[in-house]
């Protein structure tokens, strides 16, 4: 079984499918740095300087999504989603003009989650 870590729902799709018609590729970034607490923050692929200090989630309709492995340590229990509520985005994130900014929210793995994160040695 392999079990995703991050997701994204349609609402999320459907921007990031005008935000890609604009920009090209994107790429996601969740530090939990001081500026916009843990808020996921979107690039054009490439324009975030990723370091040996990130992990790769997964991807989000083919977008990769990853976090600082310090922000991980405290979310790799659980699977996230992608959404979006009405509002200004972060500072330096793609979605500011769209009156929309993108959220995590998130949920405990299930215990066959759990065991197969284990089995696969991603905990």
């Amino acid at each position: 079984m392999k079990v995703e870590r991050i997701s994204a729902s349609p609402a999320a799709l459907e921007l990031m499918a005008d935000l890609k018609e604009q920009f090209g590729d994107l790429m996601f970034h969740q530090s939990g740095g001081c500026c916009d607490g843990s808020a996921p923050m979107c690039f054009e692929r490439g324009d975030f300087k990723i370091g040996d200090s990130d992990v790769l989630l997964g991807e989000v309709d083919g977008h990769p999504f990853y976090m600082s492995r310090d922000q991980y340590e405290y979310w790799k229990h659980t699977h996230l989603t992608l959404d979006i509520v009405p509002g200004r985005g972060s500072s330096f994130s793609l979605e500011i003009p769209s009156g929309k900014r993108f959220i995590i929210r998130s949920r405990i793995f299930t215990d066959v989650e759990y065991q197969a994160l284990q089995a696969e040695g991603s905990l």
